[in-house]
């Protein structure tokens, strides 16, 4: 069974928790950006209309919403207990999969207020850490 050995190797190895903490990071600031947007009583009066700056609120919206931030909740778990090799090119292609995302959610809707493009900028700059540190890891033998 490959598993519980390369867990045990990642302990050897700090990057694997290094990447799985920052993952955690990212990954609450998601969730209180979202958190704080819902507390404007502009979304607030749209979210009871069902509609969200010409975006229906509907079943299959917000089940692709839940399913892109799985991404990152994901990688909190993958990031630590992945082998060398795929960690490091499932972290880079899921750190590239949430810029793209992020950067899109521009152009989705209506006006981007003060709070989202500081959560935005810190989720960016956070897969960007994750990028470079995935590129710069040497395996630990």
């Amino acid at each position: 069974m490959k598993l519980p050995s390369t867990i045990r190797a990642n302990l050897n190895d700090p990057m694997p928790m290094l990447m799985s903490k920052i993952w955690i990071f990212v990954s609450l600031c998601y969730i209180y950006c979202d958190v704080l947007s819902n507390m404007e009583m502009s979304v607030l009066r749209m979210l009871l209309d069902g509609n969200i700056a010409g975006i229906p609120m509907t079943q299959g919206f917000l089940l692709t919403a839940g399913l892109s931030l799985q991404i990152p909740f994901l990688m909190v778990i993958l990031a630590a207990i992945l082998p060398y090799k795929a960690n490091r090119i499932t972290s880079i292609t899921a750190a590239i999969l949430m810029i793209i995302y992020q950067v899109v959610s521009f152009f989705i809707g209506s006006g981007n207020p003060l709070h989202y493009v500081y959560f935005s900028a810190v989720e960016i700059l956070g897969s960007i850490v994750i990028i470079v540190l995935a590129i710069r890891w040497k395996k630990v033998v």
